[in-house]
């Protein structure tokens, strides 16, 4: 660590403890003022109150959150991701998902570090404008290592993790996605749902608003969540129905084909109480018996039940990369590989990259590396396309004088100069710029024509 960052971290140390000392004190705290705030975001308020954010490293701490926000991955759930945050280098994640109105999003993070460390979680909703900001609908509290977020709408979202400044550690992100309702019949799961949202009714003059679960006559049925029984009666479709208000998420439950109902009217029900029995009365007679199960959304109507029965099969793929390699650099063995866009061979190419190529690791999940190309960009690649940067592909005597630079480009910082005579060792190739050590064991780049 430098100088320089030595004594920042010592001074961002401080300043928090004097926000901590105030937040136990009465009301006009930073606490009051901060109440309404993330946690994320009461931590950029004290970045600016103590003027870190004109540092160079505080402005580049604030750049990542924003980076990942909008240069975020894609990812498919089940996903279980495995990596470092380096002190030196401040560095948000961005991971990008698809979620369905019903489903719970959980969060866990585990995190192995020398010293403490908060890292903030934060969710948003992915805007169908690029050009717009995304809205946050939910975050952990620094203190708690999950957060669970019931999806309200169908949408794009994104999970930033970011530490707090001048903080390093190994961390492992898992996201999951679970039902947020019980199922309505005990000792069954969604996999014994036959008829599904959708499917044609009346030879294709209405939809199904529900899904159909078979059952022996007589099975119980129960509250898949804890409400108030608001109807129970008898409709010609529906034959013996139950209605169940779930006020905490604007929404009711319809159980229909009973053979019998067990509730009445105005019953406060807990998650699991028996409602009624299967049957196939209404238009089911000619069925065999079932349960209509269906949700209608304050003041939207029907929409689909399984996301918020469905509890998915899969877990994430145990992370069986080299975890020896994660903050060291790799590159490319093979005579030319791929980089995608998610950890699947199945993802979209994101570029072909030619052997030799070096890649700084900064992750892993599954079998492949999470990788930054020399331009910083990020995407993965199959480890088993890939090498340890550590033997020499070439030597080479430098002609002329040439600065060794920090990155991979004409106008990165330069780390040192080096003398026409010098000897280098390349450890890869990237455009015009070889990787190279010196004989100090110093790394940087230098353009490859000198």
């Amino acid at each position: 660590m430098t100088r320089t960052n030595y004594k920042l971290r010592h001074y961002l140390c401080f300043f928090l403890l004097m926000i901590i000392a105030a937040s136990c004190g009465g009301k006009q705290t930073l606490r009051g003022v901060f109440q309404r705030q993330s946690p994320y975001d009461r931590y950029v308020a004290s970045l600016k109150e103590a003027k870190l954010d004109e540092t160079a490293l505080g402005q580049d701490w604030l750049n990542a959150g924003q980076k990942a926000l909008h240069d975020s991955i894609s990812v498919t759930l089940p996903f279980k991701e495995t990596g470092y945050f380096a002190a030196d280098r401040p560095r948000a994640l961005g991971y990008k998902l698809d979620a369905k109105e019903g489903e719970r999003l959980v969060v866990n993070l585990e995190l192995h570090a020398k010293e403490p460390v908060r890292v903030f979680m934060d969710l948003f909703e992915a805007p169908a404008d690029a050009t717009a900001s995304p809205k946050r609908v939910a975050y952990a509290d620094t203190a708690a290592q999950q957060l669970q977020y019931e999806v309200d709408e169908t949408t794009q979202h994104i999970l930033r993790l970011q530490p707090e400044l001048l903080r390093s550690g190994q961390y492992t992100v898992t996201i999951q996605v679970q039902p947020t309702l019980a199922f309505p019949i005990p000792n069954k799961t969604s996999r014994h749902i036959a008829s599904i949202w959708g499917d044609p009714r009346d030879g294709g003059a209405r939809r199904h608003e529900g899904v159909d679960i078979f059952a022996p006559r007589g099975t119980p049925v129960v509250a898949a969540t804890a409400g108030v029984v608001t109807r129970v009666s008898t409709t010609p479709r529906g034959g013996n129905v139950i209605w169940l208000s779930d006020l905490s998420r604007r929404q009711s439950l319809y159980y229909a084909h009973l053979d019998s109902q067990l509730v009445a009217p105005g019953q406060r029900v807990a998650a699991g109480d028996t409602l009624g029995l299967v049957g196939n009365t209404g238009n089911a007679i000619t069925t065999a018996p079932h349960l209509h199960f269906g949700i209608y959304r304050f003041g939207q109507g029907a929409t689909n039940p399984f996301p918020y029965l469905h509890q998915p099969k899969e877990s994430p793929a145990p992370v069986t990369i080299d975890a020896a390699q994660v903050g060291n650099w790799v590159r490319v063995s093979a005579r030319q590989a791929n980089i995608r866009l998610q950890p699947s061979g199945n993802s979209k190419v994101a570029a072909t990259l030619p052997r030799h190529t070096p890649l700084q690791v900064t992750g892993g999940s599954g079998s492949w590396y999470r990788v930054q190309l020399p331009d910083s960009s990020e995407a993965y690649i199959a480890s088993s396309v890939v090498e340890a940067a550590t033997e020499p592909v070439k030597s080479r005597k430098l002609e002329k004088t040439s600065e060794l630079l920090a990155e991979a480009h004409a106008t990165a910082a330069a780390k040192e100069k080096l003398t026409a005579g010098t000897d280098v060792t390349v450890l890869g190739t990237f455009n015009q710029f070889d990787f190279v050590k010196t004989a100090t064991g110093e790394t940087g780049w230098i353009h490859a024509f000198r």
